[in-house]
Order: structure tokens, then C-alpha cells, then sequence
């Protein structure tokens, strides 16, 4: 069995091949949408997915939302890769942020990439949560 796939025969799961944890970097910005805005911010939403699908360290990418806000719930290989999706996104924030407030922003990830996004992620007052344990599958 490769990497976390269930055996034909059996239904095991290989658990030797989980996703390496220990260099994810997540992020989680809720825009809270203006009045009357939100159908807007809605259709920006497939644009940001499909100029994200072409970033290689991007691990899962997607939105949800309550009421009128919006949550996008991302995470990438390392601050590096946090850090070429914002810069590849950012003309689209700039967008979003016509239609919305950044309301909050959650980084989490390993200390020694959290440390390495503080400076970088400064200005969006975020607050940053340190990985400690757990589990990830492919």
C-alpha cells in the first residue's frame, strides 16, 4: 500500500504514511461581508480557488460561510508556502476588502514557521497558534 491508501483485501490502512505535519502552515481569515455585499464576495470566491489550484504547496484551500461572513480555511508546505500564496493572491484581497473587513486571522503551525510569518503577517494582527500534536492523512 502507498501513502495512507486502504487495502483492496482487507480495509487496512496504511498508517506509516500519514501527511508530515510538522511543516504545515495554516491560515484562517474570517471577512466579515459590508451590507448587501455578500453575493459579491461570493463570486470572487471560484477566482481565488482557481489562482490557488496553481500553487504546488498548497495543501487544502477552501470557504465556508455563516450569515455574512466568510471564512477561508488554508493550509500550506511551510511559511515559504504561506507566504507565495499571499503574494499570489493579493490583488484579489485588495478586491475582497472592498466588499469586506478582515475581522480576524488565525496562523497555525510549527513555532519555527510561525516566527518566520510574525514579521511578514504583522500588519493583519494575527493571532498564532503553535502546532503540538496530532495526526494528518493524505
Amino acid at each position: 500500500m502507498s501513502g495512507g491508501e486502504e487495502n483492496a483485501l482487507t480495509g487496512a490502512v496504511d498508517p506509516s504514511h500519514n501527511m508530515d505535519m510538522s511543516n504545515v502552515v495554516s491560515i484562517h481569515p474570517y471577512f466579515k461581508t459590508h451590507e448587501g455585499k455578500l453575493d459579491a464576495f461570493l463570486e470572487l470566491i471560484p477566482r481565488f480557488v482557481k489562482i490557488t489550484q496553481t500553487e504546488a504547496a498548497c495543501h487544502w484551500y477552501d470557504f465556508s460561510v455563516c450569515g455574512d461572513t466568510v471564512h477561508c480555511r488554508e493550509a500550506y508546505e511551510g511559511a515559504d508556502g504561506l507566504l507565495t500564496h499571499l503574494a499570489n493572491v493579493d490583488a484579489l484581497v485588495a478586491e475582497a476588502l472592498t466588499l469586506a473587513d478582515l475581522v480576524r486571522v488565525e496562523v497555525h503551525g510549527p513555532a519555527e514557521e510561525l516566527e518566520r510569518l510574525k514579521e511578514p503577517l504583522a500588519a493583519l494582527n494575527a493571532d498564532f497558534y503553535v502546532f503540538q500534536a496530532g495526526i494528518g492523512k493524505p
